[in-house]
């Protein structure tokens, strides 16, 4: 198997990182995860820091391995939840949508690593400077918020511009995107959209079925009219959306035709009209597995990939 510098920096087994998808990412899938030997992040998103504080204690019930919290930088709630991650200290924290710089040395004292998520190589020089351990360089092929640049084309560039380890993210569905992401320079990938049709992942069986039954074009982005795009499966919800946006709705009408719109579809399974947020990669989900044979299975299919390449090299004689 693959034991890279993430492995170190995070005191995993493999270098898989699970997405912290906000809805989805709960203590039973991030614990799968860790179990499982990767590293489990749990969403925050814009829930309130007791809602966080329960889900800390029961991945700590589920597993004794490192996992994460991925904190929004926009919450309402941000001081909050950074209060609580120095009272309860988790082994990472992802974040999004800002800076983290001044909260750097007080996770740092409690012992905790953070890694932004960047989708620009201008960010991920600027994040780079403030101490952070690493980066996840995601692309636009993810679901949920994204930027403009692709992966493939992204990773190397933030790579060859920074001095600290690079996670890829963003498309990444198996054994042959993993490797990809190796070979442009990242040190380990991180996986969202895969994990969501995980057996522990524990939203709603309707937006599971959404995923497997999607197609390669079945995603679309709206929001990009707000500077805000989010990337996720077509339906009545995205239609109406885009159909607002076209028109030149107002920003703050929009915004809220988005409140509850996330959990509508996570929690209460309502596919057509709340946000499923996924990435392109959806239409390679076929089936349920557990979060130890995703893990496997992508490390067991990287591992035939790098043998057939070595096929394909011819030495001069």
């Amino acid at each position: 198997m693959f034991r890279t510098a993430l492995c170190d920096l995070l005191d995993i087994e493999y270098p898989i990182i699970q997405g912290g998808m906000a809805r989805v990412s709960t203590a039973e899938l991030a614990a799968a995860v860790s179990e499982a030997g990767g590293l489990g992040i749990i969403g925050s998103g814009t829930m309130p820091a007791d809602w966080l504080r329960k889900q800390i204690l029961l991945a700590r019930q589920l597993t004794k391995k490192p996992f994460g919290v991925n904190v929004m930088l926009l919450s309402p709630y941000l001081e909050d939840i950074m209060t609580l991650l120095k009272e309860e200290p988790v082994a990472v924290i992802t974040t999004g949508a800002g800076n983290p710089g001044k909260y750097v040395p007080s996770l740092r004292e409690v012992g905790t690593k953070v890694i932004p998520v960047v989708s620009s190589v201008a960010l991920a020089k600027r994040l780079a400077r403030t101490g952070v351990d690493a980066l996840i360089a995601e692309g636009m092929e993810s679901g949920g918020h994204i930027g403009d640049i692709t992966t493939m084309a992204m990773v190397p560039q933030v790579v060859d511009v920074v001095d600290i380890p690079v996670i890829a993210a963003g498309g990444i569905f198996d054994g042959r995107g993993f490797v990809a992401a190796l070979s442009l320079g990242a040190v380990g990938v991180q996986m969202g959209t895969r994990f969501m049709c995980a057996s522990e992942c524990t939203i709603h069986p309707n937006v599971k079925e959404a995923i497997i039954k999607a197609k390669d074009r079945d995603t679309t982005i709206t929001g990009a009219s707000l500077g805000h795009p989010v990337r996720s499966l077509r339906n009545k919800f995205t239609r109406k959306y885009k159909e607002l946006e076209n028109k030149g709705v107002p920003a703050d009408e929009l915004e809220k035709l988005g409140v509850g719109s996330l959990a509508a579809a996570m929690v209460e399974g309502n596919v057509e009209n709340g946000t499923v947020m996924a990435g392109q990669v959806c239409a390679m989900a076929g089936k349920i597995q557990t979060s130890r044979d995703i893990i496997l299975e992508t490390l067991e299919e990287a591992e035939q990939v790098i043998s057939n390449i070595s096929k394909l090299v011819v030495k001069k004689s």
